[in-house]
């Protein structure tokens, strides 16, 4: 275990020099960013310490060796209201004995449908075409001691915009620290995204061009600049309070440090009523004192709340939660439910 913390530590350090908000935009393959989980939306990104259960495939993969059976569940998000774009996905994860958990999960990114324009014809008129990006992972987490989580997280990106398209491999890995002698006191670390660069391939990129030497034209095909991915680290702390008997409030603290965008400081909070209702709320901030300017659309608030419906020998969650935008958008809107055995 000592080995796995070490070399996220290393891997940590490289990141949180990697770049600046002077690269944002930069980065290929955003959607690796997105949060598509409803339960986890609501602390907007802030639960990095405390999340456990089939939502820790994307927040924090050692989350997943925190569970006692088997778990699965379904999100649907409504992302950036106005623009038509939808996210849905499912995952799964089960115990495989030995204190390790086995995770699989995919994420489907719809852009609808688009008009098709040229320089010809930048009116439109030659129909449509529907962007689309999927995101497919297989994890592996471990309970190493009664205190310390660990586990990596592999991912395959795919994302094609009509004859064009790019794929690529990225793992995450991440450890949880939840010692015996503090009760409800969690620390967290993740890093997310790490992988090799890679670009656009397709037909798209061709272009017919006259020939110099004659009087014909032919068909060029142009090279794609590759990309990198969104590398991200992620700290965070949480604590949680029996504020009297069956009702608890768990604070948490989260920093983000993005290689390509401005790093992230979120709050949040969460009250629970016998694990049978959840409401949270958080607060996200993002460092301007690089050029003073407010330029993220997520900074500010999220909330959601989870219901959590007992049914025989399991539990049926249903969540939601919202994310306000700075932006024309009307936010983000995410609904999720999960079948805990």
């Amino acid at each position: 275990m000592k080995k796995i913390v070490l070399g996220i530590a290393v891997l940590a350090t490289s990141a949180a020099f990697a770049g600046n908000p002077a690269r944002s935009g930069s980065a290929g393959a955003a959607e690796l960013l997105i949060n598509p989980w409803a339960r986890t939306a609501g602390w907007g990104e802030g639960n990095t310490a405390n999340l456990k259960g089939f939502e820790g495939l994307y927040g924090n993969v050692a989350g997943i060796a925190r569970i006692d059976g088997m778990q699965f569940g379904f999100a649907n998000t409504q992302w950036l209201m106005g623009s038509g774009i939808q996210l849905n996905s499912g995952s799964l994860v089960t115990p495989t004995g030995n204190g390790g958990v086995l995770g699989i999960h995919m994420t489907s990114m719809n852009y609808g449908e688009i008009e098709i324009t040229t320089e010809d014809q930048p009116d439109g008129g030659l129909g449509t075409y529907k962007p689309s990006t999927t995101v497919i992972g297989i994890a592996y987490a471990k309970k190493f001691t009664q205190s310390i989580f660990g586990g990596v997280n592999i991912k395959l990106y795919s994302s094609s915009i009509n004859n064009l398209s790019a794929s690529g491999v990225c793992f995450d890995a991440g450890v949880q620290y939840v010692p015996e002698n503090l009760k409800d006191f969690a620390f967290g670390i993740t890093m997310r995204n790490i992988g090799p660069s890679f670009s656009y391939r397709g037909d798209g990129l061709s272009v017919v061009l006259p020939v110099p030497t004659g009087n014909y034209t032919s068909s060029f095909q142009s090279r794609s600049e590759d990309f990198e991915l969104p590398t991200q680290l992620s700290i965070g702390v949480s604590k949680g309070f029996t504020v009297a008997k069956g009702h608890k409030l768990t604070l948490a603290g989260n920093f983000i440090s993005n290689s390509f965008k401005k790093d992230q400081f979120t709050v949040g909070a969460e009250y629970s009523y016998k694990e049978l209702f959840a409401l949270r709320t958080s607060w996200a901030q993002f460092d301007n004192r690089f050029d003073g300017v407010a330029t993220e659309a997520f900074s500010g608030p999220a909330a959601g709340f989870t219901f959590n419906i007992p049914m025989g020998d399991g539990n049926l969650d249903l969540s939601y939660a919202y994310r306000l935008t700075n932006s024309a958008f009307g936010g983000v809107h995410t609904v999720g439910t999960a079948i805990v055995l």
